[in-house]
């Protein structure tokens, strides 16, 4: 029985669907390890899109030569398998590189990036060939090419418009990343061997029973765990944001997100002063004259993680309001958890850090701004149009604290984001936290001066209703503040080259310090 002009559009469909979700997939697989930033987008998507090129060059030919539903349909069985297997065989490439990253190697890291990448090069490309294929099957008059052809383009793209929500939205939430794989190869082969038990009965299904039984022992015993075999990790997710990782040593726990590089939040139960970027927003409000700390009524964070941040202002100030803004609504419930993010005055608001302080109906005495997806900040929380927003949801007396990274010498990213933010605010400072590639940049509404600081550390140092942490954290921004940043490049929502940016400062960085200094 030959497969009817149905089956053989549904097959099409469900190829389109597998190449998005694949790419999709793909994008997060390699994020596990190797971030997000706009260079490995444009890396995957470029090399998918060159791997179906060359699919759909093959795919014509091979029609030319073989128009026969047999053999559509045993070209997309292969792929089906080959897409279940980038999994398993990309597992001790991810686990080399994870390593890799960790200790900064780059020669392994992207050693390893080529090779994940080159393993798609066979499922893409074979179902690059299902549309011309599917064409060539389909062509019955001559007269009809164009609305066949039309037909065919408009299915694909349907089933790629439905791959491209799958993974993100249900799969990969679901059943992780690797069962994605597997799942969508799982269902490619179901269509396929569908087709193939039409066009040439049961007993050549038979020779192909194998592969959806590989598939499945895969998906039971194959993909247990994860790439990342890291020392005390007491709870591991993948959500549609992040990977997400909950460390505990020596009675701390750290929150680790996606590429592994940095500890987005640090909680004990019996100590608050961690020694990083988090306690340094506390004293953002010290810059103006006669500091009050009764007069910080509410705060606000772009980024709250899983609260460090929130839990040090709520030992200084009380229990003022604390809006924190999270994309990740499983790092805000990570957080209330694992990290003591269950005070009542923390506000955990699950949204776009941008879009949720634009439509608050408050003003801050402090609002934090400390978004990394490390190396990068979101660009659109770096323009003058973000930083005035920012202003206008300040109080009068209000200050703005922002958490830039940078290396020992490269300055760049400081400089325009000081630049960007002395666009719209009245007097900014900078301190480089010790120990760390991480400086917190202080802009204020009103005009101050540097004295501010100094005559209110004087004020409380001896007081004592005042929490400690206050005071030592004073004497650190003190301790380590720097010149005021250089001149730069003012960022604006058209052109924000942050990645550009951060790109040169890491490559800069692992290329001539970091890589003499891990030898």
């Amino acid at each position: 029985m030959k497969p009817d002009r149905i089956y053989i559009l549904i097959t099409v469909f469900t190829a389109g669907l597998a190449s998005l979700a694949v790419e999709l997939s793909a994008s997060r697989l390699l994020g596990n390890v190797f971030g997000t930033s706009n260079l490995v987008w444009a890396t995957i998507i470029g090399l998918i899109l060159i791997y179906l090129t060359v699919g759909y060059t093959i795919g014509g030919r091979w029609a030319d030569k073989s128009p026969y539903p047999t053999t559509f349909f045993k070209i997309l069985l292969w792929a089906a398998f080959f897409i279940g297997l980038v999994p398993l065989v990309s597992r001790p490439i991810l686990r080399l590189s994870a390593e890799a990253f960790d200790a900064l190697n780059i020669g392994i890291l992207a050693g390893s990036f080529i090779s994940v990448i080159v393993l798609f090069i066979l499922p893409v490309t074979l179902l690059g060939t299902a549309s011309p294929f599917g064409l060539r099957l389909l062509l019955n008059d001559p007269a009809a090419t164009g609305r066949t052809a039309g037909l065919v383009s408009a299915v694909s793209t349907g089933g790629s418009f439905i791959g491209t929500f799958l993974p993100v939205l249900l799969l990969i939430p679901t059943i992780g990343t690797y069962r994605t794989f597997l799942a969508i190869g799982g269902l490619l082969m179901l269509v396929a061997l569908g087709g193939l038990w039409q066009a040439a009965g049961p007993r050549t299904v038979l020779r192909f029973v194998w592969m959806p039984l590989i598939l499945i022992l895969l998906a039971i015993f194959g993909v247990q765990g994860w790439d990342r075999s890291t020392q005390g990790m007491i709870y591991e997710k993948e959500t549609p944001y992040n990977y997400i990782q909950v460390l505990e040593l020596d009675g701390y726990r750290y929150l680790r997100l996606n590429d592994g590089q940095g500890m987005h939040s640090v909680y004990h139960p019996q100590e608050i002063d961690y020694h990083g970027p988090w306690e340094q927003v506390m004293v953002a409000p010290m810059f103006n004259a006669q500091f009050d700390p009764a007069g910080v009524e509410r705060a606000a964070i772009v980024g709250l993680a899983a609260g460090t941040t929130a839990r040090q202002l709520t030992a200084v100030y009380g229990a003022i309001p604390i809006d924190g803004y999270e994309i990740d609504p499983d790092i805000i419930e990570v957080g209330q958890r694992y990290f003591g993010m269950d005070l009542p005055n923390i506000n955990a608001i699950a949204e776009d850090g941008r879009w949720g302080l634009e439509h608050s109906p408050y003003r801050y005495d402090i609002i934090s701004v400390d978004a990394y997806r490390p190396p990068y900040i979101p660009p659109h929380l770096t323009t003058r149009e973000f930083f005035q927003m920012v202003h206008d949801h300040l109080t009068e007396d209000g200050v703005m604290a922002i958490n830039i990274g940078r290396s020992p010498e490269d300055r760049q990213l400081i400089d325009a984001l000081g630049t960007t933010i002395d666009s719209v605010f009245s007097d900014v400072y900078v301190m480089d936290v010790p120990y760390s590639f991480n400086s917190v940049l202080f802009a204020t509404r009103q005009p101050t001066r540097l004295e501010n600081f100094y005559a209110n550390y004087l004020a409380i140092v001896n007081r004592s209703d005042i929490n400690p942490l206050l005071i030592t954290t004073a004497q650190t921004t003190i301790a380590s503040l720097q010149p005021h940043p250089a001149v730069s490049q003012v960022f604006t929502d058209d052109l924000a080259p942050i990645e550009w940016l951060t790109n040169n400062l890491v490559l800069s960085y692992l290329f001539t310090e970091g890589v003499e200094g891990l030898q």
